[in-house]
């Protein structure tokens, strides 16, 4: 028994899926399937309303789309060690910790009032030498012998020594000519205010830490009230407040004395930053009164 296929198979070029329509709604890959298997098969596919014909082309191109991100999404990643890639993003300021351009920004947002910033220049730096005093008698983390070349020196390895050196270290990923500077002048207050509390005290030191304290508080909080008119920058970053202050302070220094800037066009960008945030502020200040 022979057979002859009479129907004459019609050459078909597939479509891509995202394929718009021609004008009348019907995409034309289920236009061109229609047309091949009608031919092939000699069957006569009924036409399908407006709606029907809307919802299969927005099928199609939506199985497209899911169809690209598939293929996007299979791509090899370019960083070869994705899992360590949080660690350059939180160095480099995608979370903003030590993005030196927009932490100083911030923090000259508060501090833009020539004599706020002065009144900080004077305490923000006794803060920290008076609470490494107190911190002096915190428990030893490594024991180091007392005397060093026949001079008692005072010095231990406790949580001061630690804060101290979070404090250096931050300060030169920042900026490392003015954070070397700045981490140099946290050592040396380590040193000071460990022999100046080793020599005082802890009866005499907590007292004297305490009014030393209480004191530049009262005045920075005076210069933020009466002079800045805005609430201090602890109140919204309160690591900033307490961790990155002394270095900014030290970096104001050296702006106004020497025209110093991390690289060209800081200063710039960092003044341009202040005044949109400022400006933001106010606005908001204005929508809430």
């Amino acid at each position: 028994m022979s057979f002859s296929a009479t129907a004459k198979i019609p050459q078909f070029q597939p479509l891509p899926l995202n394929s718009r329509s021609n004008g009348n709604g019907n995409p034309l890959f289920f236009r061109s399937s229609s047309r091949f298997l009608g031919s092939t098969l000699g069957i006569r596919f009924p036409s399908l309303s407006s709606s029907t014909r809307r919802r299969r082309s927005s099928t199609v191109v939506a199985v497209a789309d899911d169809v690209k991100d598939m293929d996007n999404n299979l791509k090899p990643s370019s960083n070869p060690n994705p899992g360590l890639s949080i660690f350059p993003e939180i160095l480099m300021g995608k979370t903003g910790l030590f993005d030196l351009e927009t932490q100083f920004a911030f923090y000259g947002a508060y501090h833009s009032n020539p004599i706020n910033i002065f009144i900080h220049v004077l305490f923000v730096w006794p803060i920290f030498f008076t609470a490494l005093m107190y911190l002096y008698f915190t428990p030893s983390l490594y024991s180091i012998p007392k005397t060093l070349c026949g001079f008692e020196h005072g010095l231990v390895l406790n949580f001061g020594f630690l804060f101290t050196l979070i404090c250096a270290v931050s300060y030169v990923a920042f900026d490392k000519r003015a954070g070397s500077m700045a981490a140099l002048l946290c050592l040396v207050c380590w040193g000071g205010a460990g022999f100046l509390a080793n020599s005082l005290g802890y009866s005499l030191t907590w007292k004297v830490v305490l009014a030393a304290q209480l004191f530049c508080w009262t005045n920075q909080f005076i210069g933020h009230g009466v002079f800045e008119k805005r609430a201090p920058a602890l109140l919204d970053n309160l690591a900033q407040a307490f961790l990155m202050a002394p270095f900014f302070v030290f970096l104001e220094v050296l702006q106004n004395l020497f025209r110093y800037e991390p690289y060209p066009g800081f200063n710039a960008s960092v003044q341009a930053k202040i005044k949109e945030e400022i400006k933001e502020w106010k606005e908001k200040k204005e929508k809430l009164s």
